[in-house]
């Protein structure tokens, strides 16, 4: 009775969940088109000096007959016959030529911010080596399954919901045509300020949203939010329940990763510290230290916390029991082709590559590389120091935690400042796994807590610690005039911003996080049968699990409920 009123209530909260949604995405329609006004008079076509010069050049450019040829040099394709002329009558004029500059810098951008898309989607690929490696060969297609099962959950959640959250009211960005459709953020006004709250328009991608730059911004948007998603797994992999996964990663790609990614990037009221408080240029965020990883980690440590350790993980004296990941080359090939794909992550982050200061995208791409470099030489030595020798698996994670603190300061600091920043995190996350493991009592396979949750929280304080001014994307950032300054640099106020969005990152996000995760466990359950999560352990591995009570019989590999 009990578990069919449970079923009862989640049937019914789905449903109403779906039709909140397919009303709100009804209610979403294009905007009534004005009626065209009376076309003013044709005024006479007066031919300028500079209309001269354009037919002039037209006609010395190469003909037909000339690029039949070939053009071994590149000396002769592309001319002013290549400008699409308004009216080909009249041939190529000054605002034909002004239009080809504009959409060129446009499409520069495009294809700039959906490669490097295309580049953080491939981490999918390093993300999924990473965790199976680490986990025991009985559980390797498990924990392969979760990473391409979240890309499914997390994309269809955010294509419904979770992009109209974040991004609903994130107009105004030039480098993609302005993005003119988001235009609908809900706010609140306290303290005689406006604060934004979460967006409201972008549902289904649908109506007047139906935009290639809003195409371009949803693509590039969602497969950072795959990346927080993917986290999450890693760090409950060898014992989480795969449909209560899946909700878990619906309901995280729907509401808790789009809510924050609304304050920090999509107008937000986070963003608005610097207009609306003063504190800097309110909270940064380059590329997501804390939208992205923060907000993985810590969601990852509210799912452990309710999931619970691994069989055998814990002894009854509480002292930890180490349990090796069966491939360590699967995991160091994991993290090179998660570092590749840092190079669409950190640099794609301008949204870029022209105009807008976005030239800058080469000193990102260095500061990346270089911070994943001291974040391995950070930990190796660390490791070194501490048990004689390095540890293999702890050196990726020092790659990966050098990677995730830069991610937010990238595009604000030096390349000597990448480098401290870098390899304080090799250290930092050598001294968080064993503090999560031995005092926490968390069992996190892969030290996704303390790579991407210890190290994103790292990456936001860095920001105001070392932004050294030098930036100037366009001008301004979220709003006020100058370039992004950090505390050594002279500007405090930038902490104070940073240190309320780490706030909020442990007071908000955890918070959620850990009540919907124990909803889902009262409605679902977490964790898998003890049965099915000791199959495949030999006799002498059972007597050691510190269950004696228990009788284990040994089954099949688990590859599903």
């Amino acid at each position: 009775m009990k578990k069919i009123l449970r079923n009862s209530c989640l049937a019914l909260c789905v449903f109403a969940l779906v039709l909140a949604i397919g009303l709100m995405a009804h209610a979403q329609t294009a905007p009534a088109t004005a009626a065209p006004a009376a076309a003013p008079a044709a005024a006479v076509p007066t031919a300028s000096p500079a209309d001269a010069e354009l037919k002039d050049a037209a006609g010395k450019a190469p003909a037909t007959a000339d690029l039949a040829k070939g053009d071994p040099g590149g000396t002769l394709t592309g001319t002013i016959n290549d400008v699409p002329a308004a009216d080909s009558k009249a041939g190529v004029t000054i605002p034909d030529v002004a239009n080809q500059v504009g959409q060129n810098k446009i499409a520069v951008n495009f294809v700039w911010t959906l490669v490097c898309g295309f580049l953080v989607m491939f981490m999918q690929a390093g993300f999924a080596m990473v965790e199976a490696g680490l986990c025991r060969v009985k559980n390797a297609n498990h924990t392969y399954m979760m990473n391409f099962f979240v890309y499914t959950c997390g994309l269809f959640a955010y294509w419904i919901l979770g992009f109209a959250i974040q991004m609903g009211g994130a107009a105004g960005n030039s480098n993609l045509g302005g993005l003119q459709p988001l235009a609908s953020e809900h706010t609140l006004s306290m303290f005689g300020k406006t604060w934004g709250l979460f967006g409201q328009s972008g549902y289904f991608l649908a109506g007047h949203t139906y935009d290639v730059g809003v195409m371009v911004i949803f693509l590039f948007e969602m497969v950072f939010m795959d990346t927080a998603l993917t986290i999450v797994t890693g760090a409950c992999a060898e014992r989480w329940k795969f449909a209560t996964f899946a909700v878990t990663s619906v309901i995280m790609g729907a509401i808790t990763y789009p809510l924050f990614g609304n304050w920090a990037w999509g107008a937000g009221w986070l963003s608005q510290l610097g207009t609306n408080a003063g504190l800097g240029k309110g909270y940064c965020d380059f590329a997501g230290s804390g939208v992205v990883h923060a907000v993985g980690g810590l969601t990852a440590l509210a799912v452990c916390f309710i999931v619970g350790p691994r069989i055998g993980k814990f002894n009854r004296d509480g002292s930890a029991n180490p349990i090796i990941g069966h491939d360590i080359s699967a995991v160091l090939i994991g993290c090179f082709i998660l570092a590749f794909g840092w190079f669409g992550f950190n640099p794609g982050s301008t949204l870029g590559a022209s105009a807008n200061g976005n030239l800058r995208i080469g000193t990102i791409a260095v500061a990346t590389m270089l911070a994943g470099c001291t974040g391995t030489l950070g930990a190796i030595i660390y490791m070194w120091a501490l048990k004689g020798k390095p540890d293999a698996s702890m050196s990726g994670n020092g790659l990966l935690a050098g990677l995730v603190a830069i991610t937010a300061p990238s595009g604000f600091v030096s390349a000597t400042n990448a480098c401290i920043i870098g390899l304080i995190a090799g250290v930092l996350v050598c001294i968080s796994c064993a503090f999560v493991e031995n005092v926490l009592k968390v069992d996190d396979p892969v030290g996704a807590i303390s790579v991407h949750g210890t190290n994103g929280l790292w990456g936001v304080l860095s920001v105001g610690l070392f932004a050294d001014g030098t930036s100037n994307y366009g001008g301004s950032w979220n709003g006020v005039t100058g370039s992004v300054t950090g505390l050594f640099y002279g500007d405090a106020s930038q902490l104070a911003a940073q240190l309320i969005g780490i706030s909020t990152l442990i007071g908000f996000v955890f918070t959620l996080s850990f009540v919907i995760n124990l909803a889902l466990e009262f409605f679902m359950g977490h964790r898998v049968s003890i049965e099915t999560e000791v199959g495949g352990l030999d006799i002498p591995e059972m007597g050691q699990l510190g269950y004696p009570e228990f009788v284990f019989r040994p089954e099949p590999a688990y590859s599903g409920d």
